[in-house]
């Protein structure tokens, strides 16, 4: 990792400052068209799009329905406490259920139900269309 010294190269600092500008700007057209379109069709936003794929992911990978809320937390992306209201919203919409740990009763299990999996599988198409459509092409 470089330390960039604006005194000394303010050329690579606006470059640098432009790219991350590029990542933002990209991100939010992005996600407001993945709510925008998914909200509409299917009730549900980024985050729950993210947390039924990741559901639906280790149910493909692990073979088993459901995960720890821990592991999950991290991987959408979220802090703590918004990782439970998120998951709270949609138990109460019947999107995913909790439980607790067999192992570790202080732990959440978080599975989808068979309505977050149906969700999930009519979203899907249009959350990667929108991502074809939004993404700059790779290579």
């Amino acid at each position: 990792m470089t330390d960039l010294d604006p005194d000394h190269d303010p050329a690579a600092e606006t470059a640098l400052t432009q790219q991350w500008r590029a990542v933002l700007a990209s991100h939010a057209v992005t996600s407001c068209a993945i709510d925008r379109e998914l909200g509409d069709a299917f009730g549900i936003g980024v985050s729950e799009f993210e947390l039924l794929e990741r559901l639906w992911e280790f149910e493909q990978e692990e073979h088993q329905s459901g995960s720890r809320a821990q592991v999950l937390s991290g991987s959408v992306h979220l802090s703590q406490s918004a990782f439970s209201r998120l998951v709270a919203r949609m138990e109460k919409s019947g999107l995913v259920q909790r439980s607790l740990c067999e192992n570790d009763r202080r732990g959440i299990f978080v599975a989808l139900t068979d309505e977050g999996r149906e969700r999930y599988r009519k979203a899907r198409p249009v959350h990667r269309r929108i991502l074809a459509e939004t993404l700059p092409p790779q290579g």
